[in-house]
């Protein structure tokens, strides 16, 4: 893709680093997205990294969706606390060496476990009181923090599913066919490669959004009007491999 231009074919799917450390499916999977300068969130990204652009901006995501079997190694799902409700934000990175991925502020979930897990690996998890109502016409998320930091912060959002197929839309492969998230480790840049089936992704509508997460995650002045992008997909498969450091500086 050329990140001026905005142009993007479905990209090949890169060759995951074995071992395999985590598999896990994302369902009901809700996506709504704010178009933002790329200045907005540069000072938000590790650094090494700069905003990845389409069209020229910069986005901020909003995902909402089922986290399902989630577990170390290939198929070898954790009970119970490998199925959880999760919110994340998230904004789009692109490195020195052109690895393009994702950067999580903050990603709420109902599993204390989870969330004190994954704290010791510097991932962002906060734990929260959530639900999900659906009604195979409109999902609703919603969710509150129970400790800090932002104790409080909430988030409701629903959408209604809609039945034009996005799969091939420029703008919702940008979004969606991400193989990899950046994230600082011991002050090092860190590329946590990820590999996924193509989304099969639908139209929304939004029937409501009131959302705190994102002025928590350092982005005020942005949930208040009404996103750019809404979209939604049942489900895709996902497996993470080794995380590799990669060189501190970007084009």
């Amino acid at each position: 893709m050329d990140r001026h231009s905005g142009q993007h074919l479905w990209p090949r799917p890169p060759i995951l680093p074995r071992p395999i450390l985590m598999d896990q499916r994302w369902e009901r999977v809700v996506f709504l997205h704010w178009r933002v300068p790329s200045a907005v969130v540069s000072s938000l990204l590790p650094r090494g990294c700069a905003p990845d652009e389409f069209d020229g901006s910069s986005w901020v995501g909003l995902i909402g969706f089922e986290m399902v079997g989630a577990g170390f190694g290939y198929r070898r799902p954790v009970p119970y606390f490998g199925t959880f409700a999760e919110i994340n934000v998230r904004l789009y990175s692109i490195d020195g060496e052109g690895r393009r991925g994702v950067v999580f502020r903050s990603l709420e979930a109902s599993r204390l476990a989870v969330v004190l897990g994954t704290n010791l690996a510097r991932v962002p998890y906060r734990w929260a009181s959530m639900t999900i109502d659906d009604d195979r016409s409109t999902i609703r998320y919603r969710s509150r923090r129970l400790a800090p930091p932002h104790r409080g912060a909430s988030t409701d959002f629903a959408v209604a599913r809609g039945s034009r197929d996005m799969s091939d839309d420029p703008l919702a492969q940008f979004l969606t066919a991400r193989w990899g998230l950046h994230t600082s480790i011991a002050g090092r840049l860190t590329y946590v490669p990820n590999l996924h089936n193509r989304w099969k992704l639908l139209d929304a509508e939004l029937s409501h959004c009131s959302d705190q997460l994102i002025a928590a995650a350092g982005l005020p002045n942005i949930a208040g009007r009404s996103p750019d992008s809404v979209l939604y997909s049942d489900q895709v498969a996902t497996q993470f491999g080794r995380p590799y450091a990669v060189r501190a500086s970007a084009s």
